[in-house]
């Protein structure tokens, strides 16, 4: 005996589906909840660069210090840094994505020449309403 196949119907009972209601509910439920999230993450993100931020300041500061240290000069370029190997490789800004962003302060004795102090070079301010130049 052959078994019929039905769409929709079959013999009486109902295929059961959702309805246009049900579905609108749970579209807005995501969709609150997706308002609660984005926010945080995207919070999460811009606060994670400014700690990255600070991070390579302070990492490419100390390799400065460690330069003069060793050397009892600053160096030329950031990328004196990395040739003598003070630094791996030179950081991108997290802020601007570019490691050519980055704005060197010159030592101000004229007698020892070279960079003393770096920056970023982003536009705008942190969490706290400092200017990332002045970081």
């Amino acid at each position: 005996m052959a078994h019929p196949i039905a769409i929709g119907r079959m013999h009486g009972q109902r295929v059961r589906g959702f309805t246009l209601i049900e579905l609108l509910v749970v579209m807005a439920i995501v969709a609150t909840l997706a308002m609660i999230a984005v926010p945080r993450y995207f919070s999460s993100l811009e606060q994670a660069r400014e700690t990255t931020l600070r991070q390579d300041l302070s990492i490419m500061r100390e390799a400065i210090d460690k330069y003069f240290g060793d050397l009892g000069a600053y160096p030329e370029t950031l990328a004196d840094l990395v040739d003598r190997r003070y630094l791996r490789a030179l950081p991108s800004d997290p802020l601007t994505k570019s490691a050519e962003t980055w704005i060197t302060v010159p030592n101000d004795n004229p007698e020892l020449p070279g960079i003393k102090d770096v920056h970023s070079g982003a536009q705008g301010e942190d969490r706290n309403g400092r200017p990332f130049a002045e970081l």
